[in-house]
């Protein structure tokens, strides 16, 4: 595991443990954590996008495929940078 995998997962597991500041930050922040975290996780998106009955889930595929194209260190970093900034 790279220096940077270790440092995205150590920041992954503290954004875990911090449940109360990450409910109070805005819904486009909240999506912002979660595209970078997939693309820093999965790579692009390689799921369909949900319907119409799912709008949270069509808001998470959304921001997530906004990121298409991002190599996942890329992710990683902005990941890191973002939640240090907010938490």
């Amino acid at each position: 595991m790279s220096e940077l995998e270790q440092q995205f997962q150590a920041q992954a597991d503290k954004v875990k443990e911090s449940a109360e500041a990450m409910g109070a930050l805005s819904d486009d922040k909240k999506l912002e954590i979660y595209s970078l975290f997939k693309q820093s996780s999965t790579g692009d998106v390689n799921i369909e996008r949900p319907g119409f009955m799912d709008p949270k889930g069509k808001a998470k595929w959304d921001a997530w495929n906004a990121r298409k194209g991002t190599s996942k260190e890329e992710a990683m970093q902005a990941y890191i940078d973002l939640t240090n900034e907010l938490l």
